[in-house]
C-alpha cells in the first residue's frame, strides 16, 4: 500500500531477511563500549535519584514555610506576640533541618545542576524569614543573613552544631553549607509583598491603623529597588513586578481611605472598606 492510501512506510531494517538482523545476544557485554555505557547507566541512574530525593526535600521545605507564614499572621490578633514568635522560630527550625539535609545531599556536587529541583522550597523559606523578620524589626532581611542561618557543622558524633565555631573547617567536623542565590531571594522577596497585603487586611479588621502606613511604606521601597532591575533581570522576577504592584496599589488605597475617612468610619468597619477597595481595584484591572 502506497503512503498516498494512508500505508505505513517501510522501516529500513525490513529489507534485510530475519536472519541477518542483528540480535542482542550477539553483542559482547564485556567490551568497553558496553562497559562504558554501563557505567554511563548507573550515574545517570543515581543522578536522577537524587533529583528526586531533592524534589521531596524541596517539597517539604515549602509545606513547612507555608506553616510558619500562616502562624506568623495570627500575631495581628495574638495577645501575646512573643509566644507566636518563638513557636515560629522552632518551625524555622524544622525548616533548616530539611535544608540541612538538602546541603548533604548537593555535597560535592554542583548545585546549578539541581538548582530547579529545590528553587520552590527556598524561595519559600526566603518568604517565611523575610516575613518574621519584618515583623520583628520592620526592616528587609539580607541574602548574606539568610545564608549565615544555613551554614551547618556536624561533629564526628554527629551532632549538628548550628553554630560553628573558628575552626569549623577541622577535619573533625563535618560542614555543609547551602546558599540562597539571588534570584531565590528576589522571588521570595516578592512573595513576601502579598503577605504583607494580607497582614494589613487583618490589621486593619483588629482596628490596627499604623500597621498599614508601616506596611506601605516598606512595600514602596521595595517597589523601587525592582525598578531599577526592570526587564533587565531574569524572566521570573520581572513577572513577579506586576504582582508586586498590585499589591502596592492595595495597600496604599487602603491607607488613604483610612486616612480621608478614618474618623469617621468605627473601627469595626474598617476591614469592610478595605475589602471594597481591594475588590474596586481587581475589577478595574480586570477590565484594563
Amino acid at each position: 500500500m502506497s503512503n498516498k492510501e494512508g500505508g505505513f512506510r517501510k522501516r529500513k531494517h525490513d529489507n534485510f531477511p530475519h536472519n541477518q538482523r542483528r540480535e542482542g545476544k550477539d553483542v559482547n557485554s564485556s567490551s568497553p563500549v558496553m562497559l562504558a555505557f554501563k557505567s554511563f547507566q548507573q550515574e545517570l541512574d543515581a543522578r536522577h535519584d537524587k533529583y528526586e530525593r531533592l524534589v521531596k526535600l524541596s517539597r517539604d521545605i515549602t509545606v513547612e514555610s507555608k506553616r510558619t507564614i500562616f502562624l506568623l499572621h495570627r500575631i495581628t490578633s495574638a495577645p501575646d506576640m512573643e509566644d507566636i514568635l518563638t513557636e515560629s522560630e522552632i518551625k524555622l527550625d524544622g525548616v533548616r533541618q530539611k535544608i540541612f539535609q538538602v546541603a548533604q545531599e548537593l555535597s560535592g556536587e554542583d548545585m546549578h545542576q539541581f538548582h530547579r529541583a529545590i528553587t520552590t522550597g527556598l524561595q519559600e523559606y526566603v518568604e517565611a524569614v523575610s516575613f518574621q523578620h519584618f515583623i520583628k524589626t520592620r526592616s528587609l532581611i539580607s541574602m548574606d543573613e539568610i545564608n549565615k542561618q544555613l551554614i551547618f557543622t556536624t561533629e564526628d558524633n554527629g551532632k549538628e552544631n548550628k553554630t560553628p565555631s573558628s575552626d569549623a573547617q577541622d577535619k573533625q567536623f563535618g560542614t555543609w553549607r547551602l546558599r540562597v542565590t539571588p534570584v531565590d531571594y528576589l522571588l521570595g522577596v516578592a512573595d513576601l509583598t502579598g503577605e504583607l497585603m494580607r497582614m494589613c487586611i487583618n490589621s486593619v479588621g483588629n482596628g490596627d491603623i499604623d500597621t498599614p502606613f508601616e506596611v506601605s511604606q516598606f512595600l514602596r521601597q521595595v517597589y523601587d529597588g525592582f525598578s531599577f532591575i526592570g526587564n533587565t533581570g531574569p524572566y521570573e522576577v520581572s513577572k513577579k513586578l506586576y504582582t508586586l504592584k498590585q499589591s502596592l496599589a492595595k495597600v496604599e488605597n487602603a491607607c488613604y481611605a483610612l486616612k480621608v475617612r478614618g474618623s469617621e468610619i468605627p473601627k469595626h468597619m474598617l476591614a469592610d472598606v478595605f475589602s471594597v477597595k481591594t475588590e474596586m481595584i481587581d475589577q478595574e484591572e480586570g477590565i484594563s
